[in-house]
């Protein structure tokens, strides 16, 4: 076990806290639970971070580290469909949940054919889950119907047309290993 795996192992132990927190009956909650959610955020690059500075990669890092990212968004998504009661809001939520799912399916099935490289990370990932990270971190600390709620939503929209981009140059990297040419 090293520093960027206790990092990884944190955010999901932020998770229930995270919940807790957001449903306390203090108005303080929506900030509060955006800090915990930015600070999960901030350990995500901060473990990659380390991972690769102190050459501390695992495979157990590699595995959990996408895993931790995927259930803190997909939670916060979730409350804050509930929270907002909002169609406007569960379109671009189902997108991002969605993809996340499709996406872990495609790298694993990928994988197991020795594939694994042809769906690496790309560049395009990486700004949609920077456009997903503050629209989640806007809409948590703002609650519902306040101005600044608006921006998250425009950003989180922005976010899943960034996810379903990404995930068509997923798919298009993997076409011929799914679709074989025989």
């Amino acid at each position: 076990m090293n520093l960027p795996n206790v990092l990884t192992l944190s955010r999901i132990v932020m998770i229930p806290v995270f919940v807790m927190v957001f449903y306390l009956p203090f108005d303080w909650r929506y900030v509060a639970s955006a800090a915990i959610f930015a600070i999960a955020g901030a350990t995500d690059w901060l473990d990659g971070y380390l991972a690769r500075k102190l050459d501390q990669s695992t495979p157990f890092g590699a595995f959990l580290d996408p895993v931790a990212d995927k259930l803190m968004v997909a939670v916060a998504l979730t409350v804050l469909i509930e929270e907002h009661a909002s169609f406007i809001l569960t379109i671009p939520a189902m997108v991002i949940i969605g993809r996340e799912i499709v996406i872990s399916a495609l790298r694993e099935w990928m994988a197991e054919m020795g594939s694994r490289a042809s769906v690496a990370v790309s560049y395009i990932g990486k700004v949609k889950t920077t456009a997903q990270m503050v629209a989640i971190v806007i809409l948590l600390a703002v609650p519902p119907g306040l101005p600044y709620s608006h921006l998250g939503t425009g950003l989180l929209y922005v976010a899943a047309v960034l996810t379903l981009w990404s995930m068509v140059l997923y798919l298009r990297a993997a076409w011929d290993d799914l679709f074989p040419k025989h």
